[in-house]
């Protein structure tokens, strides 16, 4: 008898092994032919609102959606570019429009006509009087000279040449090499007597910009006591970025604005581009001549300038077209019909509203200018929805593989002989689970 129930039972666990094995075979087929029908109808995607989407990334618009997605286009073409530049810099002396005054003899400093820094000069204004001994006595020696001159002038002995007056030019030329003016000379030679302290001149008009020497001071002679700087026309040096080294040259116009004088720009060319790049700042230095007549710039002065290179022409888009992805840049060309593709492009100068096209475009083409963000997220989907395509069939391969088993994995993508193998139970899609009923509380038989 117990033999029989035995058999009984386990011929009821294999019937309804079988059955649920069957339903689960059944289910997952009817799953793979839907997705197999929704894989072919996946490259054109007619069910998405708006727009039709290939594998390719090609959008495909209607005439009523490209107006109502507000999609406009532009032309690829060759245009003339201005690259634009802009720099900061600081406004410094001109250099050569310096002048140091120094004395080629050595003395005492008797007196300071001029005795600050910043003070104004005219050329031949009166700097300091310096008592030498050397210029002294070079000036004796011009009287000695004289007089001597003029006894051998008159002399009737014979033998003894008439004075040609070498002995006083030689004095005189000994006094012009040490920058004694001339009308100095002079003087010494009505008065008769020498003067015992030499003045020096400005020898250029300007400001004082440094100033070495007090009165009293013993000085060299080569010693520099002051220097002049001219300021009618001053320097703006520039910092350009390494970027910019080849669109700036010699010659190119430069419109600069100071902080200290606000609307009131000022014109100036370039005249020259240093010829090294600054190690640390990687900038290079560029210098702007401006004229500075009425003497509002000063030295030190902080000064923006754009810069406007010599126009060309070049292969370009209007900037709005480009999308930058990060690590490429793209466009949209009109492939007619409707037919919108991303195509990749190498990016030159921006000049502006327009940006140049090194390679991936052909003049003539026709590029979206607005609503380029919303068709590039629908051509990324267009990629993520291929890839899922493909990774779908992967699955539906790897699941009529005899004997694959992944427990704990969701099933519903397998196939039916894998998910039954790795679920051997009914899925609760295919019947609603009931409750299980509760158990009756136990009743233990009494020892």
């Amino acid at each position: 008898m117990t033999r029989t129930r035995w058999t009984l039972l386990a011929t009821l666990a294999l019937s309804v092994a079988a059955v649920s094995w069957w339903g689960l075979e059944r289910r997952s087929s009817s799953a793979g032919e839907s997705r197999r029908a929704s894989a072919a109808e996946m490259p054109g995607m007619p069910g998405m609102e708006g727009m039709d989407m290939s594998a390719d990334g090609t959008a495909v618009f209607t005439a009523a959606q490209l107006r109502h997605f507000g999609v406009l286009f532009g032309t690829v073409e060759q245009r003339v570019m201005t690259d634009e530049v802009r720099a900061v810099g600081i406004v410094m002396a001109d250099e050569t429009r310096l002048a140091s005054v120094t004395p080629k003899f050595s003395g005492f400093v008797e007196r300071l006509d001029v005795s600050s820094t910043g003070q104004p000069v005219r050329r031949g204004q009166p700097m300091a009087a310096i008592y030498s001994p050397d210029l002294l006595a070079a000036q004796q020696e011009l009287l000695i000279a004289r007089d001597f001159d003029r006894s051998l002038s008159g002399t009737s002995v014979p033998g003894v040449p008439a004075s040609s007056g070498s002995l006083l030019a030689a004095a005189r030329q000994r006094l012009r090499l040490w920058d004694v003016p001339e009308s100095l000379i002079e003087d010494v030679l009505r008065s008769g007597r020498a003067q015992r302290t030499i003045p020096l001149y400005a020898p250029m008009s300007g400001v004082i910009t440094e100033r070495f020497v007090v009165r009293g001071q013993a000085v060299q002679a080569g010693m520099p006591l002051y220097t002049i700087t001219d300021l009618s026309k001053v320097w703006v040096n520039i910092q350009l970025r390494e970027a910019d080294a080849n669109l700036v040259r010699e010659g190119t116009s430069a419109s600069l604005a100071f902080t200290a004088l606000p609307g009131r720009p000022y014109e100036g060319r370039v005249a020259y581009v240093y010829p090294t790049v600054g190690e640390a700042t990687r900038t290079l230095s560029a210098r702007i001549v401006v004229g500075n007549t009425d003497g509002r710039l000063k030295l030190g002065m902080y000064a923006t300038a754009s810069l406007t290179s010599v126009a060309r022409t070049a292969l370009t888009v209007p900037s709005t077209a480009v999308i930058q992805t990060g690590e490429r840049a793209m466009v949209f060309v009109d492939m007619g019909d409707g037919r919108l593709m991303p195509h990749d492009v190498e990016l030159g100068r921006v000049s502006g509203e327009i940006t140049e096209v090194l390679a991936g475009l052909e003049p003539g083409q026709r590029v979206v200018t607005s609503a380029q963000f919303l068709l590039e997220s629908e051509s990324n989907l267009a990629e993520v929805m291929k890839s899922m395509i493909g990774m779908s069939g992967s699955a539906d391969a790897m699941g009529a593989m005899p004997g694959m088993s992944m427990p704990g994995a969701d099933t519903r993508g397998m196939s039916g002989a894998a998910a039954a193998t790795s679920r051997p139970t009914a899925s609760p899609s295919t019947a609603p689970r009931k409750p299980a009923p509760a158990s009756a509380p136990s009743r233990r038989s009494p020892p």
